[in-house]
């Protein structure tokens, strides 16, 4: 499922195990902490005087069980593993999913160079525990062939998950599930991480194209010849002033049946973000690869859809456009038609992202789906207001806190934002339907997102997820996240599609 050139996985092989193997190097255990010291969390695997063993080590080397602390000994006399590496976990009575994945993830960092390992986390959430490993030992490596890293730099190579009933069908279903999300969050990682050198609008459509036929989806790939026939107006006006031209990119999979509730997912695709006329400050704006974040995600969530059989009808969107500065360029002041015949007045070129989306939800909505989900990097003013980590979802009220609420529950805590009906006047324009932005910097989220309601169909459920910030890590790595792309709002968009196909 790999989007590069080469079909090499993502992430280490995962497999399910009832006892230690003799091949396993090292035993990974979760630590918590306790009144009287750290506890350890080691499943069934080990005798009481081993269990004892390990933690006398542990503690004798001043591990805590403070939530991700990495703690790695010798193993005792009589295991056959190497060493034991405990990952705190934190209090007892706050280890939910989301902490076993994230210390999953910080384990799996710990582990470059190691071939096999073990772990008892999975006792605890083997969902969790099999996505955190994955994710924690994603590495973007495609452009360091000379530099390659020796054994001791190379990621985790197998993760053994270690669970009391390794042969049930419900044991098998569920790792199957978590390694499909881990493996479609690693792509959409992958894509975010590529540099715009090699990831422009033509090839990303081509290896968005590659994805969704292996999966067994219908994909149909505008160019900027047919973008111009439609009247891709948002399209072709961020797109016209690079000399890689757009491209708007569908992908259905339609394999849930009739009667099946029908979802639209919508994704900007901006493969660089100069601002164009509009330009950014020089400093930081190489981080603007990860402007395709939303339909990096959006291509993931649908080939994970129908890699799950999921029962709802998908229908995806990904418009792709690079936005430079140069003399076929867009002008502030200049007016461009929209799909579907709203006109809009581009007063800055940098808020290029509403214009490309705005196009690709009134064809999406054409199809009368039964909810809509777009997600972008939309805005510097989502992580003004709710940080680097927290996405904003805005929309149709109902739906929106149900987005929120599921995404809330499954570790990408996205918050829900309000619609002030005060700031639609300040998208008013003297010589188009729209102006792009308000004159004025307040809300800029909520406005954007205010934007985009004027092209959802009345009719339709709707979600505008902006991950601005959550999409793209410029800090050091946490958990299962490093730096560069996360893969969100993957996990958040496939939680919501199932539970739609659960519930209507």
């Amino acid at each position: 499922m790999s989007p590069a050139t080469t079909d090499s996985p993502l992430g280490p092989e995962l497999a399910l195990a009832g006892s230690i193997a003799k091949r396993v190097d090292v035993l990974v255990i979760g630590l918590t902490t306790g009144p009287d010291g750290p506890e350890a969390s080691v499943g069934e695997v080990l005798d009481d005087a081993t269990a004892e063993a390990v933690l006398d080590g542990l503690v004798a080397v001043g591990a805590t069980g403070k939530a991700e602390e990495i703690t790695r000994i010798p193993a005792p006399a009589g295991m056959t593993v190497s060493s034991v590496l405990a990952v705190g976990l934190g209090a007892p009575d706050a280890v939910d999913a989301e902490q076993v994945r994230g210390s999953a993830g910080a384990a799996a960092r710990a582990l470059a160079g190691t071939a096999v390992a073990a772990t008892t986390l999975s006792a605890l959430d083997l969902g969790a525990a099999a996505e955190g490993f994955y994710l924690g030992a994603y590495t973007f490596t495609e452009f360091k062939a000379k530099s390659a890293p020796s054994a001791a730099g190379r990621p985790l190579g197998r993760v053994e998950l270690l669970v009391s009933a390794p042969r049930t069908a419900a044991a098998k279903n569920e790792l199957a599930r978590s390694a499909a999300i881990a493996e479609a969050v690693a792509v959409a990682r992958e894509f975010v991480n590529t540099p715009p050198s090699h990831l422009y609008p033509e090839e990303f459509a081509a290896r968005a194209k590659a994805l969704g036929v292996a999966a067994g989806l219908k994909v149909q790939v505008l160019d900027e010849k047919a973008l111009d026939k439609g009247g891709y107006g948002g399209i072709l006006g961020v797109g016209k002033g690079s000399s890689r031209q757009p491209r708007l990119v569908r992908m259905t999979y339609a394999g849930a049946g009739r009667g099946a509730k029908k979802v639209a997912l919508v994704g900007k695709g901006i493969t660089f973000d100069t601002g164009g006329i509009s330009i950014k400050p020089a400093a930081g704006m190489e981080n603007m690869t990860s402007d395709m974040g939303g339909a990096a995600a959006v291509i993931a969530t649908v080939v994970l859809a129908a890699k799950l059989g999921l029962k709802v009808a998908v229908d995806a969107y990904a418009p792709m456009a690079e936005n430079m500065p140069s003399s076929t360029a867009q002008r502030p002041g200049d007016v461009l038609t929209q799909y579907g015949g709203t006109t809009v007045e581009v007063i800055n070129t940098d808020a290029e992202g509403r214009l490309v989306l705005a196009d690709a939800i009134v064809r999406a909505c054409e199809f009368k789906p039964d909810y809509l989900i777009d997600t972008a990097t939309l805005t510097g003013a989502q992580m003004v207001a709710l940080g680097n980590r927290t996405p904003g979802v805005m929309g149709t009220d109902e739906f929106r806190d149900r987005v929120a609420r599921i995404s809330q529950e499954i570790g990408e805590n996205a918050w829900p934002m309000p619609l002030p009906r005060e700031l639609r006047a300040d998208l008013n324009s003297k010589v188009a339907d729209l102006a792009n932005v308000t004159p004025h910097r307040w809300g800029g989220m909520l406005a954007a997102a205010i934007f985009l309601e004027e092209f959802v169909a009345d009719d339709v459920q709707w979600a505008h997820i902006d991950v601005a910030g959550p999409s793209y890590n410029t800090g050091g790595p946490f958990g299962y996240t490093g730096k560069g792309g996360t893969g969100v709002p993957v996990r958040t968009m496939i939680s919501v599609l199932e539970d739609i196909a659960a519930n209507g």
